[in-house]
């Protein structure tokens, strides 16, 4: 192919973007807007008939807005549609008018998301009640004695039969497990709840009841007392297992001949579950022991669905009563919370056996202090304190129960019941658990005052105003009572002497005191916290007390020139020794100041808390941190940052990115940050100070181009120096610092031989050539305002570009290359133009420079003519098949680089063209639908005066069939 003679087209910039604007045509709004929701007619026919009348046709129209969401469902939406179907369900038509009003109150007083469910008392319960005393299961699993049936045998014969099994729950093999762990304990406990299930899976009714049975007894051992409650827990979940296993049984019982509504009453049960069903609470019934009969009967109770409309609240009242036949208190009262559970989960509207069982409890608390537990408690070692806190998760939950949506008379006559009671701080303490928060706050003052009167030795008061506290961090005590309140509570606080106990109370008051009081009373808490934690380093044992009362703090003080005021927040966080403690308490100071810090700041009592602060969560980066929790730390700092303004004073505002630079170089997201900030403050600068000031300006520009230069290199990512001497060379441009924008320019131009061919991404391997290719055309496109240097040659960026191109090591089978230097193309023939796309002010690009000068338009066209040379060489290399698709690219590339930019009315490029277009057609790769948009364009522009040249090309160019 002979040589390309290269000429750039001239380019009318002006009379071209005027070409390219769209017509104005007069709109009336009133009719239409593009931000006007589109409708559509909807005529509906309708066909229907009457009696005693003909068909009949009716339309009717409609405007609609058209939702693709909602076609493409037909209209129908199938969630609306569920929710229409459970709003009107189909009732049987028995129903009266009674019954269905019951249902409907009945519904109305279900448990609702307001109330706390035991699933989340469990954990706390079991990691709170814990014992390292050795724990023992006593098992009679029954005789091995086979029992011979006829089929014949009579239905007394069969009951005889199962009573005889029962009997062997005492008459069997005894297994005693001694010496156990409590992980032993619980270990063995979760086995039976397995073995109960694979007995019941393979039909091994009466054996699964054996093992419920015993379980149950374990209950009324409370030889290791302080393990209770957590026994409680495991045992009740193997009895709730039990309950849904005997249940679900009976109600796949009752599918035939078809299933049971969910609100199915006793009349719709067939026989045959009534039967097994009674089976069922007869075998029950011959237990002997009342605990276990007691605890697996109510574990049964929503069987009484299947037999009475009555049976769940006759049963509830029977149970309620034989609670009263427990002689120890503490399995009494656990008996009752399981009583009130099952109550709740099956029949949350019969509050009348939930008040019994707390009045029960009332009427029997006397037992607490009676001689046998006196007795039980010193053979065991255990204080009077630590073991009334074992009732607190029962009573809680009772009254949890009671308390539930009960009208505000009946929790005041609750109160005043338990003020009758003497030494009543246990019940007092789960009456401020249970009872609703606005009605503690509403009568604070009254509760301080039953406090008063309760004995310290018996309940500790702090605990007591623990609960009160926590009461009042949800509901608002009067106005005029919150000082007195506080003073009263803190009396008690403050004179607690353990650590432990002292910073669990006080934690739960701090919020108390920030949402009413201001910082001097919050400040006098913190001193108080730091006083008393202080001595033997006893904060160290309280790190998330301590992390709680920050969290309490800081949604109160969004003001953080107020929150930094206070005397002693920062050296309560010097508290905080423990690394990872100490940054997740910074992070949750930074999170809040990012979140409601509305305006930046120059306050320099919180501009050296925030570094301080900022500097711990820097150094806490190690080789071992993890790349995300760099990511987390480095976007807080960078919102700091952010938010620190010192106005006009650029000088004080480089000092701090100095500082900053310091402080935080081990995170490179925040170093790249502070080089965009002290980019964007060159242009601030340049922007605000005019004039007179001109000098000091520039002398702080280039102080500015200096901290960056400096900063850059320290970067290890090669696209992050890249891409940030490119924009500073820009920024040192834009304020007409050439020397320093020649500087980053050339420094950008010398490192690109280091950027490596793959870099990782989120962890995988991806290549780096369309990462490179981006900067490359960013960096083409601001070359076209950078004048040449004087003492270098004639476009020495970018011959010096090219030349690193050329020399860089590109993959296997890459196009890279030549991409670009087709993309170059543009910039030079850009360059060859009397008039430049664009400039910057008060810059003399090369148009200026040169001012057309005909040499340095030979060296642009010389340099065009070996690109496209080295193009077509490469082209000339993808003949073979595994090429012709890549060739075919590349070659409609460089066609439309030839259209837009060459001067074709030279015959060789002319030439050069169409061949291109031939080529990138040949072996049928182009695709149709743009090549057919190229052949209009061009045969738009040959209308134009100076464009006629193209009609001779657009009669040579021809589209080729893929066949």
């Amino acid at each position: 192919m002979a040589a390309v003679q290269w000429h750039s087209r001239g380019r009318k910039y002006e009379s071209e973007w005027q070409g390219c604007r769209l017509e104005r045509s007069a709109v009336e709004f009133s009719d239409y807007h593009p931000l006007k929701a589109i409708t559509v007619t909807d005529s509906k026919s309708r066909r229907g008939g009457r009696k005693g009348s003909t068909s009949s046709t009716s339309s009717s129209s409609s405007s609609v807005v058209l939702d693709p969401l909602s076609s493409m469902l037909d209209g129908t939406d199938p969630l609306s549609l569920f929710a229409a179907a459970s709003e009107t369900p189909t009732l049987p038509h028995s129903i009266s008018a009674g019954e269905l009003g019951r249902k409907r109150l009945e519904k109305e007083e279900e448990v609702g998301l307001d109330f706390e469910p035991w699933s989340s008392k469990r954990g706390e319960i079991l990691s709170r009640f814990t014992t390292t005393e050795k724990l023992s299961i006593n098992l009679f699993m029954g005789s091995d004695k086979s029992k011979a049936s006829s089929p014949s045998s009579a239905v007394s014969e069969k009951v005889r039969t199962r009573l005889e099994e029962l009997d062997d729950l005492e008459e069997g093999s005894q297994r005693e497990l001694l010496n156990l762990s409590q992980q032993d304990y619980v270990n063995r406990i979760e086995e039976l709840n397995q073995s109960l299930k694979e007995a019941w899976g393979s039909d091994q009714k009466v054996k699964a009841l054996k093992i419920v049975i015993q379980c149950s007894k374990l209950l009324s051992d409370t030889s290791v007392i302080q393990f209770y409650p957590s026994k409680f827990v495991l045992i009740t979940d193997i009895l709730d297992t039990f309950g849904g296993l005997v249940y679900d049984r009976i109600l796949t019982m009752c599918a035939d001949p078809h299933p049971l509504p969910e609100s199915f009453s006793a009349d719709e049960v067939n026989d045959t579950a009534k039967e097994t069903c009674l089976n069922w609470f007869f075998k029950i019934a011959s237990i002997r022991e009342l605990v276990p009969r007691l605890y697996v009967e109510a574990a049964l109770l929503k069987c009484n669905r299947f037999l009475t409309k009555s049976g769940i609240q006759e049963t509830l009242q029977r149970l309620t009563a034989m609670i009263r036949g427990i002689g120890d208190p503490l399995v009494a009262v656990y008996a009752r919370a399981y009583l009130c559970r099952v109550g709740m989960e099956v029949a949350p509207h019969l509050k009348d056996s939930l008040n019994k069982n707390f009045f029960d409890l009332l009427a029997s608390f006397r037992q607490i202090h009676g001689e046998s537990v006196q007795n039980q408690l010193g053979l065991q070692r255990v204080e009077i304190p630590i073991y009334l806190t074992l009732y607190s998760p029962a009573i809680h939950w009772i009254l949890q129960c009671v308390a539930y949506r009960a009208p505000e008379v009946l929790l005041t006559e609750m109160m005043d019941r338990c003020k009758k009671l003497g030494n009543n701080a246990l019940l007092l303490n789960s009456v401020m658990w249970a009872f609703r928060a606005e009605f503690v706050a509403t009568r604070a003052t009254d509760f301080i005052g039953m406090i008063k009167d309760c004995d310290e030795a018996g309940f500790p008061k702090h605990l007591l105003f623990a609960s009160l506290g926590r009461s009042l961090s949800c509901a608002d005590p009067p106005e005029s009572e919150r000082l007195s309140i506080l003073n009263e509570a803190w009396k008690v606080i403050t004179k607690v002497r353990g650590p432990r106990d002292y910073i669990n109370c006080a934690e739960i008051w701090v919020e108390f005191t920030c949402r009413h009081f201001t910082k001097r009373e919050v400040n006098t808490v913190l001193a108080d916290i730091i006083k008393h934690m202080t001595p033997d380093r006893a904060f160290e044992d309280a790190y998330p007390q301590l992390q709680s009362v920050i969290n309490k703090i800081l949604p109160y003080f969004h003001d953080f020139s107020v929150l930094f005021s206070m005397e002693k927040f920062l050296p309560f966080l010097d508290m905080f020794q423990k690394d990872s403690v100490r940054v997740e308490v910074c992070k949750s100071i930074m999170e809040v100041f990012i979140k409601h810090q509305q305006e930046a700041t120059r306050d320099p009592v919180i501009l050296n808390a925030l570094l301080h602060i900022c500097k711990t969560m820097h150094d806490s980066v190690n080789a071992l941190t993890l790349d995300d929790e760099k990511r987390s730390l480095a976007l807080l700092i960078n919102g700091f940052i952010r938010m620190v303004s010192f106005g006009r004073d650029f000088e004080q505002q480089l000092s701090f990115c100095v500082e900053a630079r310091a402080t935080f170089c081990n995170l490179e997201p925040v170093i790249i940050h502070l080089i965009h900030t002290v980019n964007q403050l060159a242009m601030e600068t340049r922007r605000v100070m005019k004039g007179n000031h001109s000098r000091k300006t520039a002398a702080f520009v280039r102080a500015c181009a200096a901290y960056s230069f400096i900063t850059i290199p320290s970067l290890t990512s090669i696209f992050s120096r890249l891409n940030l001497y490119l924009l500073s060379g820009q920024v040192a441009l834009a304020n007409q610092c050439l020397s320093q924008a020649d500087a980053f320019l050339k420094a950008a131009v010398s490192i690109l031989p280091e950027v490596p061919r793959t870099i990782s991404i989120e962890g995988k391997q991806r290549s780096s050539e369309p990462f490179f290719l981006e900067f490359i055309n960013n960096f083409l496109s601001t070359l076209l305002v950078v004048p040449d240097h004087p003492e270098q040659g004639v476009l020495y960026l970018v011959r010096g570009l090219l030349n690193m191109v050329q020399d860089y090591t590109w993959e296997d089978n890459s196009d890279a290359k030549v991409r670009v230097y087709i993309s170059a193309l543009p910039l030079l023939a850009a360059m060859s133009q009397e008039s430049y796309l664009y400039t910057i002010p008060k810059v003399d690009s090369n148009e200026t420079l040169y001012g057309g000068d005909p040499k340095f338009i030979a060296e642009i066209n010389k340099l065009c003519e070996t690109l496209i040379g080295q193009v077509l060489d490469h082209l000339k290399t993808l003949g073979r098949d595994e090429g012709v698709r890549r060739q075919g690219s590349l070659a409609f590339s460089l066609f439309g680089c030839l259209l837009a930019h060459g001067d074709l009315r030279n015959n060789k490029l002319n030439q050069l063209a169409v061949n291109l277009w031939n080529l990138s057609h040949k072996h049928g790769f182009c695709e149709t639908r743009t090549s057919i948009r190229t052949l209009e364009y061009i045969k738009h522009q040959a209308q134009l005066a100076d464009m006629s040249h193209l009609s001779d090309i657009t009669a040579r160019l021809s589209l080729q069939s893929r066949a």
